[in-house]
């Protein structure tokens, strides 16, 4: 491990040596073959820009616009700018935040915020919303009521309605879901909120960029925006398809009405007065800037041009999976994402091996674990970049699965999937997981293959999901002993 803290002062060139030697061990970023977590739009020199325009702004403060008005320009900007691809009104207003968990918290926020009457403010989500409302719920305190989707993988809008209560603040849909990369029936979630008198927002991070552009090549896809009355907040993540630096996205209110209680003020102290529109209060230019100059040099044409070279992508990938034996769409590939699952048996594979294989291969999946009636997956997350590489994926994919079906399951000790049918969540303790990290061959940090750890995991119920995948994480997060 990197001594942080040395004696004495380490030469930077020798500390940015150290810094690229830690980065290669990670997946990579670029190169159209990391299907989540990164953003590639495949533009040469676009990184560089996006770092230089970080470092004029690295060290201004966002907490105070007066102090630093070129933040509060940049910021007017962007928001202005999302507002315009949105659909918003002349009176749209919005705020940016560190990323799209905080546009989630604060706009769970300002709709309870919005009914300080109520002792117990209610959130309404379908089953297929980011995790992240969830999150709101717990943080807030907001108890959340989860809707089963309908065959199809959208929110049903006749649950939804019979779900909603008096004391309900917030109703959410998504454009689209992450998981299946589906759009969620918004009219008719809004015109039912509207009705009740509910806040109806709409959780477009994942794809808000790109489904305008999308629509405008022809897409058959639903109004999911300020366009649709009913609509009263939407977010955006810029690192998202608007192919911005992590972390910047943006919280869209149809009025500044509707925004107020997202903030934050307190006077009763003796130190400066604060207000803070967003969670952070410090908050660095750099990402701000970064994503200014982003959106700038890409431009309303060439982002057509990208959410093209995506959709050309998409059809491509989902054509090498619904023409390899095995595997099988698991929802229409409408927007921007591939997401497979196994055949039934005997013909289909073991779903976390042949990530595995695909990973041995070059390409870097993301693995979903069955919930209720629905299956386990594999997304795909498709950027631009990846029209570069797609033509390759089908002979890969069929090696990857001929590999998967001559391993056959995943090896997972008999013992270690019974005790997860028998754990229950408070008996997971830090011993236990460094247990069960060492017999799933977790105890040197290798992590290329995952398939027995994803068979356990997906073998617990959820509740014991959750307490295993905090062991985990908190055994990763310990320091070791440094090195000189």
């Amino acid at each position: 491990m990197v001594n942080a803290l040395p004696d004495k002062g380490v030469p930077g060139e020798q500390v940015l040596a150290e810094l690229r030697e830690l980065r290669a061990a990670d997946l990579p970023t670029h190169g159209g073959r990391l299907f989540a977590y990164v953003y590639d739009p495949g533009l040469d020199g676009l990184d560089e820009l996006a770092h230089e325009a970080y470092a004029v702004s690295a060290h201004v403060n966002g907490l105070d616009p007066t102090a630093f008005p070129s933040l509060l320009a940049m910021e007017n900007a962007l928001v202005g700018a999302a507002a315009r691809l949105l659909g918003g009104e002349r009176g749209t207003v919005g705020s940016v935040t560190g990323g799209g968990t905080e546009s989630l918290l604060l706009a769970v926020k300002a709709a309870r915020d919005a009914r300080p009457d109520l002792a117990t403010p209610r959130l309404l989500i379908p089953s297929t919303a980011h995790a992240a409302f969830a999150k709101a719920a717990h943080y807030l305190r907001v108890a959340l009521d989860v809707v089963p989707v309908g065959p199809d993988l959208r929110a049903d809008p006749a649950a939804t309605a019979a779900a909603i209560r008096p004391d309900t603040v917030l109703v959410v849909g998504s454009a689209p879901s992450y998981a299946h990369g589906v759009v969620d029936p918004i009219p008719q979630l809004a015109a039912i909120a509207a009705e009740r008198g509910v806040r109806l927002h709409v959780d477009a991070c994942f794809g808000g960029w790109v489904l305008p552009y999308l629509r405008r090549l022809g897409a058959e896809l639903p109004a999911f925006d300020f366009s649709v009355p009913g609509v009263t907040s939407v977010s955006v993540d810029l690192h998202k398809y608007a192919y911005a630096p992590k972390g910047v996205s943006i919280l869209l209110h149809r009025t500044e009405e509707l925004r107020r209680p997202q903030y934050f003020a307190y006077a009763s102290w003796p130190g400066y007065p604060m207000v803070n529109p967003v969670i952070s209060s410090t908050r660095s230019g750099g990402p701000i800037a970064a994503a200014l100059a982003t959106l700038r040099t890409i431009g309303d044409a060439g982002y057509l041009d990208l959410a093209g070279r995506t959709r050309d992508a998409v059809s491509v990938l989902a054509a090498a999976v619904e023409a390899t034996d095995g595997v099988r769409l698991f929802a229409p590939p409408e927007t921007t994402v591939v997401c497979l699952a196994a055949d039934p048996a005997p013909a289909g594979v073991d779903l976390f091996v042949l990530a595995d294989e695909l990973a041995a291969r070059g390409w870097h999946t993301q693995p979903q674990m069955a919930l209720g009636d629905l299956s386990p997956t594999i997304h795909l997350t498709v950027t631009a970049a990846v029209g570069s590489t797609a033509a390759e994926f089908g002979s890969a994919l069929a090696e990857a699965v001929a590999a998967a079906r001559a391993h056959g399951p995943a090896d997972v000790p008999a013992a270690l999937l019974a005790a997860a049918g028998a754990l229950a969540p408070e008996m997971v303790t830090p011993e236990l997981v460094e247990q069960l990290a060492g017999g799933l061959g977790l105890g040197g940090g290798d992590f290329s293959r995952m398939a027995a750890v994803n068979t356990l995991l997906d073998a617990a119920p959820p509740a014991l999901r959750e307490a295993l995948l905090t062991g985990f994480l908190s055994l990763l997060q310990r320091p070791s002993p440094a090195a000189e």
